[in-house]
């Protein structure tokens, strides 16, 4: 699935963006999901609210055609944040096998989102679902990554409980569903480069097998570093993550030698073992 942020026209910046405690609760159901329940944590504020993400109970397949004898396609969403400059544009693509996805749009409406526009358009790689969609509470689009976070994790549950055979093709499906996904090896799967885009950024280019939390995730490692992200593109293909990001220090460019800190910090942080992986 593909993922696209974009803050460029925002006044908002990820220069403040504080650890995360908890696991996030995105209203998945807790029995499923229990290490993605973390308290949401805006940015700008210590005030603390909850994400709750629910799915209205309905058939197994989301208004979408699905052939058990067909090869499964991987599942891509993205979030652009870049192509329209008053909205959030999801694109969600498994196929040619998704319907209206009218249960997704109501699952991103209890987020506290608005869908202002929806499109459907075809290609040879399936049939792309697309909605612009902005914050009910300001009518902008979203600016807090956590919530970019919630949307991401939203849309992928949906396409777990409509679509389970998308299980073996998602992150996710490790955790609840019916075809348990092949392992990725983060060492091979991770890349990372950094290059100049112009004297007054730079571009962050990663990939890595994607895991709940990552864009998060990624987003306060490299502010922990005062790099500011101001625009920024995320992508879940299937079970990896890409991500691009726009980023300055100070207004500026990146200059080499914070580059190689980027680099290296990034690379330490998503190869390094989990606490349960990790021997004592």
């Amino acid at each position: 699935m593909a993922v696209s942020l974009a803050f460029a026209n925002l006044p908002f910046q990820f220069s403040n963006v504080k650890a995360v405690e908890n696991p996030l609760c995105f209203g998945l159901a807790p029995t499923q999901l229990p290490f993605l329940c973390k308290e949401r944590r805006r940015l700008s504020s210590s005030t603390r609210t909850i994400i709750v993400v629910q799915a209205s109970s309905a058939p197994t397949i989301e208004d979408g055609s699905q052939n058990e004898t067909d090869a499964i396609p991987t599942p891509k969403v993205i979030i652009d944040q870049d192509s329209d400059p008053d909205a959030t544009v999801v694109e969600i693509t498994f196929g040619d096998r998704l319907g209206a996805l009218l249960d997704t749009m109501n699952a991103l409406k209890n987020l506290g989102l608005n869908v202002v526009k929806a499109n459907v358009f075809l290609d040879s790689s399936g049939k792309h679902n697309t909605f612009a969609i902005t914050k009910s509470s300001t009518g902008r689009k979203v600016d807090d990554p956590e919530l970019l976070e919630a949307i991401r994790l939203t849309i992928i549950n949906n396409l777990l409980q409509y679509h389970p055979e998308s299980s073996s093709q998602l992150a996710m499906g490790i955790a609840f569903g019916v075809e348990q996904p092949k392992q990725v090896d983060v060492d091979i799967a991770t890349r990372i480069k950094v290059k100049d885009d112009g004297p007054d950024r730079s571009l962050f280019l990663v990939e890595t097998a994607d895991r709940p939390g990552l864009l998060l995730d990624l987003v306060k490692n490299i502010t922990d570093i005062n790099i500011s992200v101001e625009s920024g593109e995320f992508d879940t293909e299937g079970l990896l993550a890409k991500a691009k990001f726009h980023v300055s220090y100070k207004g500026k460019a990146i200059s080499k030698p914070l580059q190689q800190v980027l680099g290296n910090s990034l690379r330490y942080f998503l190869r390094r073992p989990t606490t349960e992986e990790a021997s004592f």
